[in-house]
């Protein structure tokens, strides 16, 4: 905490060498900071993410109802999140991304924004039909050019580079859940595979730590 304050930084993850640091959200400013001759930034098309983040989203929307109700308020492992916060937080991403969009600057308070205390399976399952209708209006209508940079809490981003961040961000959360109904005795059928996450900078746990 003295580093991060000494640097001015309220945020992490942060990498630093003496007083200099970049954030750690964005592949390509970390290969740019060490100087370092490596490929970096996404490596599927705009055209790709939007069809692998709609997916996700989908998938999202046939599991959330079949979390028992009662289930709701127990929390994932490692972290006081509830399986409730999981299933919004995972639409809120997108959300978030589309807010950007718009030019609201991407800040990480929108990332800690909580569903109602009593928001119920219906409620969860409304908002993400919201968020992936306004997601598909957008890519069908909007302005849609990959370089456009937008402006984030760790420095400008493309479009590219936020969607891509934004598509693999929603798609672990939703193999979060996928984990979760599979630890309460909940079958499902599976709707996301190895294959759809491919290509994606996606951790390789599916818990932190």
């Amino acid at each position: 905490m003295a580093e991060l304050q000494k640097l001015g930084v309220r945020s992490v993850p942060v990498l630093s060498r003496g007083d200099k640091y970049t954030f750690g959200q964005s592949t390509k400013q970390i290969v740019d900071f060490l100087g370092l001759v490596e490929k970096s930034g996404p490596e599927l098309s705009t055209m790709t993410l939007a069809a692998r983040a709609d997916k996700f989203m989908a998938a999202a929307l046939d599991l959330i109802p079949l979390m028992p109700a009662d289930r709701l308020d127990n929390h994932v492992p490692g972290r006081p999140r509830s399986y409730r916060a999981l299933a919004f937080h995972l639409f809120r991403v997108v959300d978030a991304f589309l807010d950007a969009n718009r030019g609201t600057v991407l800040v990480q308070e929108m990332f800690r924004e909580e569903p109602a205390p009593d928001a119920d399976i219906a409620s969860l399952v409304s908002y993400g039909e919201k968020v992936r209708e306004r997601f598909q209006a957008w890519w069908r209508d909007g302005d849609t050019v990959p370089s456009r940079m937008l402006q984030t809490y760790y420095g400008p981003q493309s479009l590219h580079e936020l969607m891509e961040r934004t598509t693999w961000h929603c798609g672990q959360h939703v193999r979060q859940y996928m984990m979760l109904l599979e630890k309460e005795g909940v079958a499902h059928h599976r709707p996301l595979v190895a294959a759809d996450f491919a290509n994606l900078p996606m951790p390789q746990n599916v818990w932190d730590g």
